[in-house]
């Protein structure tokens, strides 16, 4: 019994001695979320983070990006600037960052969840835009077709 005394006081010795552990600031109560991790929040929330942009545009990813707009996005989205369930693609390359755009039709739940931009976008339409299950490559190619739509060659 004696030893088993000594071995509990020991360890507790031993814990208080221990480093002190990383602590949460009491201001704040919590971790910091994903939006505010983001560096440039003008370029969305996602695996998109940085986009370069080639001219002239490649015509092979313009005709794919077509080809998915008409399969997937043209439900909702016109070429105009007319909102129909979701908001027209018209300028949206002058208004949006290119990873911004390719983070919102990759990562739509998170998007919508955290991004500010996105959450006035669902305000305004009063409808979630549905997960498509979208690859980053067709996104850069729907990004090509939108940037085609809004006149660059």
């Amino acid at each position: 019994m004696k030893k088993l005394m000594t071995v509990l006081v020991a360890a507790a010795i031993l814990a208080a001695c221990a480093p002190d552990k990383p602590q949460v600031s009491e201001t704040t109560g919590a971790m910091k979320s994903a939006v505010e991790e983001v560096t440039d929040p003008t370029k969305g929330i996602g695996q998109v983070k940085n986009v370069t942009l080639h001219n002239p545009l490649d015509a092979e990813r313009v005709q794919r990006g077509l080809d998915i707009y008409e399969m997937k996005c043209s439900a909702c989205h016109k070429l105009d600037d007319q909102r129909v369930v979701g908001p027209g693609f018209q300028d949206i390359t002058k208004r949006r960052k290119p990873e911004w755009i390719m983070n919102m039709i990759t990562n739509v739940d998170v998007m919508l969840d955290e991004d500010e931009e996105a959450q006035k976008l669902l305000e305004l339409c009063l409808m979630r835009m549905p997960n498509q299950n979208v690859s980053i490559g067709d996104a850069r190619d729907i990004l090509e077709f939108m940037r085609q739509n809004d006149g660059e060659k």
